[in-house]
């Protein structure tokens, strides 16, 4: 009978060998923290729901005033402004005054394409559940 301490989890190594040579060379090609910090950033809006519902509206109808994407994702207004402010920050989106009207839009394609990869992987992902 094993003991509780002989058991290796699923995760974790069972025979501890660093390999110093492609430990220095996956570190030399790690971006800075400032960078990794900026992803979380975006990473971490892109996690709430109702502000996902507000990108996920700019992906699909382009460029939008505040109350069309308000009314498409079913939020108060209030709360559309406050998610945009939270993703103009981070230049997730961008805006563009016209008169008294603010349009809404993604910022540019990276984001476009961050969010098409992240549909897809989901989808990817029920299709084969």
């Amino acid at each position: 009978m094993s003991s509780a301490s002989d058991v290796v989890s699923a995760d974790a190594c069972a025979v501890r060998v660093v390999d110093a040579e492609k430990v220095a060379v996956v570190s030399a090609a790690l971006p800075p923290a400032e960078t990794v910090a900026g992803l979380a950033q975006v990473f971490g809006l892109l996690a709430d729901p109702g502000r996902l519902r507000v990108i996920t509206a700019l992906l699909e109808g382009g460029e939008m005033c505040v109350c069309d994407i308000a009314a498409a994702c079913g939020h108060s207004e209030s709360a559309v402004s406050h998610a945009l402010r939270l993703l103009r920050a981070s230049r997730v989106v961008r805006v563009r005054r016209a008169g008294r009207m603010a349009y809404y839009r993604l910022d540019d394609s990276h984001v476009r394409m961050l969010l098409d990869l992240a549909l897809a992987h989901v989808g990817h992902g029920e299709e084969s559940a």
